[in-house]
């Protein structure tokens, strides 16, 4: 781009932030909280409470929550998920006519899709389920169940023992078999509306964590993001490995982060084999993406984690999600422990392959404006299998067009407005503009001078365009505006690694 001179400069950068805008859109759905049902267990106060605190936060109808008997632990038995979950909830589902279902099977015994042996509702009237604390994360093997037709299926997934997000997503399907996983038809959709019952399937997440308060909490902060915006700096940790299986998650974790930088996330990506270490200055994170450790290590040990209203956490690991109990053990309850709004894993070995593509989660939700439980069925190879879905699913923090985000939070004068100022450096730098043509926005911008954010990417832009004398001022002026303390060790560091004058 031809960039004009300074007295033309606002004018230009405007254009192309008018044309950057424009590009993002949004499929939000009208009157989404008709298409929720909440399921909580009868048995527990507390999965009642945060059931009817987000059906009261959300506007969900009182007369699509249901209440049901289950079992007060984290796993179920097989036996126990058919009798107690699925086929209560199937018949009040018809009871309800939320789902109807056809008066008589396919012919030859399809689905519309032609499966056989399957069939679909021909009519729906909601397309998600939220679980509340308390309803069982997952179904055990069951030794004694055999089934036609499985000795195709590789060995090692030749298993039956699933998470119930995962299994329940299938619901809409019946006559699916339940050994192994189920290749899901809406992978990598750019068409939210595929994801629909009479598609076979439907949107299943989970408002849950260590305590009945963090659970209660994902709605709050859902909504707080929703109004102004998820903000803060995109963090992917990487194993760097060039070749082997394995390199598969490096790449969708690669990947992820571009999504992240292309909608102008300050983005930092680590390609050590090691995971992040302890001193590691993880400020104002917004989303946070690696692997591969057992247990949440690192900066997530640190007694306090900078998290954002609204933040997305994963980290890809076989046992990820294990248990939503523990605020130490695996890494879900850790991360909503320590304040993440929504994050996914794994309940039981999943295997590389049967983990989210984090990148087709972050493009849906980020560029195309998914729903967050949309954008997570999406990114997911199969289904009825490993992966429980954890965070307010109609959850949207970029439904709106970045430009009306930005004149909203001017409006009411609202703090977050830094961040947008920053993304809309970044976006720029994303289309191709270098740093010394993006400074003058920013010397300009009069929040620079109170903002430790804005200062330091002033320092960054300093820094890349060959102004070191520049970037140390700009620095030491973002540690004087009250940094963060994970902020404020960063900024020593590049103070520190600035070369000599």
């Amino acid at each position: 781009m031809r960039v004009v001179g300074a007295g033309g400069w606002r004018l230009a950068l405007a254009s192309v932030l008018a044309l950057l805008f424009q590009s993002i859109t949004s499929s939000v759905f009208a009157g989404e909280a008709d298409s929720v049902v909440v399921i909580y267990n009868r048995r527990s106060k507390d999965s009642q409470n945060v059931a009817e605190h987000y059906a009261a936060k959300r506007g969900v109808p009182k007369e699509r929550l249901l209440a049901l008997p289950l079992p007060m632990t984290e796993a179920m038995t097989r036996l126990e998920y058919r009798k107690q979950l699925e086929e209560p909830l199937l018949a009040w589902l018809k009871e309800k006519q939320l789902f109807t279902w056809p008066a008589e099977p396919a012919a030859n015994g399809a689905d519309s899709n032609g499966q056989p042996g399957l069939t679909v509702p021909v009519a729906a009237k909601v397309r998600y389920a939220v679980l509340c604390f308390d309803v069982p994360l997952k179904i055990q093997s069951d030794p004694s169940l055999r089934e036609d037709g499985v000795d195709p299926i590789p060995p090692p997934l030749r298993r039956n023992e699933a998470a119930v997000d995962s299994e329940l997503a299938f619901l809409p399907t019946r006559g699916l078999r339940l050994t192994g996983p189920a290749p899901s038809r809406v992978y990598a959709t750019t068409n939210a509306a595929d994801i629909h019952p009479t598609n076979g399937l439907w949107i299943v997440a989970r408002l849950d964590g260590p305590t009945p308060d963090i659970a209660r909490g994902l709605v709050d902060k859902a909504l707080a993001a929703e109004t102004n915006g998820l903000w803060g700096r995109a963090y992917f940790d990487l194993r760097g490995l060039k070749d082997g299986d394995y390199k598969l998650g490096d790449d969708i974790l690669r990947g992820a982060a571009q999504v992240a930088r292309r909608q102008g996330f300050e983005t930092w990506v680590d390609e050590a084999e090691a995971t992040l270490p302890g001193d590691f200055p993880l400020s104002h994170a917004g989303i946070y993406a690696g692997w591969y450790a057992g247990d949440a290590n690192g900066p997530f040990t640190q007694e306090k984690v900078e998290f954002l209203p609204g933040a997305f956490a994963y980290h890809l690991h076989s046992f990820s999600a294990n248990s939503l109990r523990s605020a130490t053990r695996s890494w879900c309850g850790p991360f909503l422990a320590k304040g993440a709004t929504v994050t996914l894993g794994s309940v039981f070995e999943p295997y590389l392959g049967g983990t989210p593509d984090v990148a087709a989660l972050l493009s849906r939700w980020m560029e195309l404006g998914f729903s967050y439980g949309e954008a997570a069925i999406a990114a997911q190879q199969s289904l009825s299998w490993q992966t429980t879905v954890v965070g307010d699913p109609l959850y949207r923090p970029f439904a709106r067009k970045p430009k009306e985000l930005h004149e909203d939070l001017e409006r009411r004068k609202e703090p977050w407005l830094e961040w947008s100022h920053l993304r809309v450096v970044n976006l720029n730098l994303a289309t191709g503009l270098r740093e010394p043509q993006l400074t003058p926005y920013l010397e300009e911008t009069a929040l620079t001078k109170t903002s430790a954010v804005l200062m330091e990417k002033l320092g960054d832009l300093y820094a890349a365009s060959g102004k070191p004398a520049s970037a140390k001022r700009a620095y030491e002026q973002a540690l004087a505006l009250n940094p963060s303390p994970p902020q404020r060790i960063r900024l020593t560091r590049l103070l520190a690694a600035l070369p000599e004058p």
